[in-house]
């Protein structure tokens, strides 16, 4: 979580922009896993149990940048 969220403040945040904040959604509620995935996490994470479904909803993979986008944009930085 910390890599993602470290990549989106580096590679799409903007200064103006509110802290990241991380979302982990788990399958199954399973507390000691959760506590000891995010113990020494400084930046704010959110755990949340979650039900799967098959296709990403229109609205927000629009929203989402895809694959290539990331790359392109990690290799500007380079």
């Amino acid at each position: 979580m910390n890599f993602y969220l470290s990549a989106l403040d580096d590679l799409v945040k903007s200064p103006d922009d509110n802290p990241s904040v991380g979302l982990i959604l788990c399958r199954d509620e399973n507390r000691t896993i959760a506590e000891y995935a995010l113990r020494d996490m400084s930046k704010p994470v959110g755990v949340r149990e979650y039900h799967l479904c098959t296709d990403l909803p229109l609205d927000l993979k629009s929203a989402l940048p895809d694959p290539e986008e990331i790359r392109s944009r990690i290799d500007m930085k380079k």
